[in-house]
């Protein structure tokens, strides 16, 4: 289990990834405690080898993961990934591409809405993951290898069943089905977070125009200033507010 913590490592092992049409990536994160994530591990798998990046390394510089994001040659091959897409974007103003995300694939292939991680792995290589590290704290260091070991499975899988269902589209001829929801997910307004929609979060409705009118602004206030001092919303106004 390889974990990259050097600027020169990162750059030789994504000049490899590079070489071949696809790679699996995943994320792990923390937001409870500030308005952006805190990228706390990169998980990369391709056909012949699998890593983690430690983006809290010191001096270590993305900037060859996030290249190797932007390659057209490479398929980035997420699960669910509106969130790891969200966090690079944040981080790079880069939105992966092109995807392919399983969670959708699956769908389009008969294995239900929003099908997990675990259950769609589970159906297709018969392999069990094990999700018992998944309350981890990823910015602590160092991290234990079980805890390494769960946060590369979620590459490792994924690579097996990337290929599965991308036959299986292939000859059902239902490959095109993807392409509206990728075009979304590959779309950067899809992650701007923008003020003055903020409003839209929100459960509560005002009870007339004049309401809505200081429910809009106050939700791009605090939008703004979550965003400025990088807090969660609640922090600075709870909803119920």
């Amino acid at each position: 289990m390889r974990v990259i913590t050097s600027t020169a490592d990162l750059a030789e092992a994504c000049a490899r990834f590079a070489r071949h049409p696809f790679v699996a990536v995943d994320t792990e994160f923390l937001r409870e405690q500030t308005y952006w994530p805190v990228l706390c591990l990169i998980q990369l798998a391709g056909p012949e080898e699998e890593v983690i990046i430690d983006p809290l390394a010191p001096g270590l510089d993305l900037k060859y993961f996030y290249d190797l994001m932007a390659d057209e040659r490479v398929v980035k091959v997420f699960h669910a990934g509106r969130q790891d897409i969200e966090i690079i974007y944040a981080k790079a103003k880069l939105v992966p591409h092109p995807i392919f995300d399983t969670q959708v694939a699956a769908m389009v292939c008969g294995f239900g809405e929003s099908v997990s991680y675990v259950n769609l792995v589970k159906k297709l290589t018969n392999e069990d993951v094990d999700k018992t590290s998944r309350f981890t704290d990823w910015s602590r260091r160092p991290l234990t290898q079980k805890q390494l070991a769960y946060a590369l499975a979620d590459v490792t899988h994924l690579r097996q069943v990337y290929l599965q269902l991308k036959a299986e589209l292939e000859r059902t001829g239902r490959a095109h089905w993807l392409d509206e929801e990728m075009a979304t997910l590959t779309d950067p307004a899809t992650y701007e977070m923008k003020p003055e929609d903020a409003w839209q979060r929100l459960k509560m409705r005002a009870k007339n125009r004049r309401s809505f009118a200081v429910l809009i602004e106050l939700a791009a206030w605090r939008e703004r200033l979550a965003q400025t001092l990088d807090l969660p919303r609640s922090r600075i106004l709870r909803d119920e507010a």
